[in-house]
């Protein structure tokens, strides 16, 4: 039996000893990554800046700031979310007891990505605790130093049966992925995504696929340009752009492109200083090749501003390229990287036609003061999250469901939306051995009679308080003993 049957060997026996279904136990759990995240600060930033070159400050806003306020949420809320909820009922079953049940999925699995790999990888951790399952967490191998300190705290933090962590690379992945889950949780790229959905169809696994895409960004020429440009320089060049829902590129008007550029490179200075390859805010490329995959999109573009590069320290900085055409090979894939391309249009028809035309983005973001122009970039595109005048910030907003749509993913997370995601929401109906005349309309023989009362108690819904509920019940006992007289005579 291999490393990775084991450990779901492990969470799976683990899982069925029934201890991740008590709600206490759930919230200890939580409590002790909140711990983790307390305790053990100087360790993972450590190991991120091995990996990424991010400093400390930069590692907790991104990182685990986010995860310290889901937990909080999640601990406060959690009885909440796996009560069980009342829905409305038809007059067919406004005496029975109709609710939904929350209930764990089993044995999930969760393979991280290595852009923010605490944030993408604990977020769906939390909720699959919350929810009650056990899980098998897979960090990326990219991350390399990151992924082995993810195993070693985790592991001693919190309950390491039902919570394994599997390390490794793809050999690793791949055989994890011929096992049987209740629900694979994956965060990556979309060629991968394809891989990990086929692999789930063997055993019919739902899966919840969190992946990118070209996330454009649309500048309105009457908007304050300069507020747009410093928001969208903070968006593209945090993480060096290794961020999914990072601004893949601008689209505006030839007439303010000049200005466009002269505002994100002014922009660029204030975060990143003139030199921003000794700026411990600016971090660098994972790895040379992703480097090397970033340089050859340059080659048919041209450079405005930046484009300074270090292969030997997988520095690139921040760059603008200006009068990028479609065919362009920057503009042909997902850039996750710092360059920023500008695509000019003649306006927001043509804009929205050229979002269009291409697979659904992750992320879209308006920069306009006019809300009719907000609005129709809206109504008339789909993307898996929709911003005016900002970016990144509703991947904070854990009332909000994170998640893409086609080619940008499937399937949602953050706060009650992670719960229910990696929850199977149960039906029930209980009833009692009671008031049989009322379902002799649905007993053959079947007649015109039977199916017009059948319709009037059917089709009537009722969401009523208590008192509202014992006067229809008594008013329901009456119509049914006269429909049972008027059936039977």
């Amino acid at each position: 039996m291999s490393r990775e049957q084991q450990a779901v060997a492990r969470a799976r026996k683990a899982f069925e000893t029934g201890r991740s279904k008590n709600l206490e136990y759930r919230i200890l759990q939580l409590k002790n990554l909140q711990r983790l995240f307390s305790e053990r600060q100087k360790e993972i930033s450590d190991a991120i800046n091995k990996d990424l070159k991010r400093s400390e400050v930069g590692m907790q806003m991104f990182e685990t700031l986010g995860l310290e306020g889901e937990i909080a949420l999640t601990i406060k809320k959690l009885k909440e979310w796996a009560a069980p909820r009342a829905v409305e009922k038809n007059l067919m079953t406004l005496s029975d007891t109709v609710y939904i049940h929350p209930e764990p999925l089993g044995v999930v699995l969760i393979i991280g990505a290595w852009n923010y790999p605490w944030a993408v990888t604990i977020q769906p951790l939390i909720g699959a605790i919350a929810a009650g399952n056990a899980a098998v967490v897979k960090p990326s191998e990219v991350c390399d130093y990151t992924a082995k300190v993810m195993e070693e705290l985790l592991s001693v933090y919190i309950d390491k049966e039902l919570y394994p962590v599997v390390s490794g690379g793809v050999p690793e992945t791949q055989e994890l992925l011929r096992q049987r889950f209740d629900h694979i949780f994956y965060t990556g790229n979309s060629t991968v995504g394809k891989v990990i959905m086929e692999a789930a169809a063997k055993h019919l696994t739902p899966v919840t696929l969190e992946l990118g895409g070209k996330s454009p960004c649309y500048i309105d020429k009457n908007c304050d340009i300069g507020i747009a440009c410093r928001r969208i320089a903070w968006g593209k060049y945090t993480n060096c752009g290794q961020t999914c829902i990072a601004p893949d590129y601008i689209l505006c008007e030839p007439c303010i492109q000049d200005r466009v550029i002269e505002e994100v490179k002014k922009s660029i200075k204030e975060f990143y200083t003139d030199n921003p390859k000794t700026c411990h805010d600016y971090g660098r490329i994972i790895n040379q090749r992703h480097f090397k995959r970033i340089m050859t999109l340059l080659e048919d573009s041209s450079v405005t501003f930046g484009g300074e590069n270090d292969e030997s320290n997988c520095y690139i900085a921040p760059t603008v390229l200006r009068d990028v055409k479609p065919e362009a090979k920057v503009m042909q894939e997902e850039i996750f990287g710092p360059l920023l391309p500008i695509v000019p249009i003649s306006g927001l028809d043509e804009a929205i036609a050229f979002i269009n035309k291409g697979e659904k983005p992750l992320a879209l973001y308006t920069f306009s003061s006019n809300d009719k122009v907000i609005n129709r970039m809206r109504d008339e595109t789909s993307s898996g999250g929709f911003l005016a005048n900002d970016c990144l910030v509703h991947f904070s907003v854990s009332s909000l469901p994170f998640g893409g749509v086609g080619n940008s993913g499937m399937g949602c997370y953050h706060g009650k939306y992670s719960f229910d995601q990696l929850s199977h929401l149960r039906s029930c109906l209980i009833k009692q051995l009671k008031m049989e005349g009322v379902n002799n309309m649905r007993y053959p023989p079947h007649t015109p009679k039977k199916l017009g009362w059948a319709r009037f108690f059917i089709l009537k819904t009722f969401n009523l308080g208590w008192a509202g509920r014992m006067m229809l019940l008594a008013v329901l006992a009456v119509v049914g003993a006269v429909v049972l007289q008027k059936i039977l005579s």
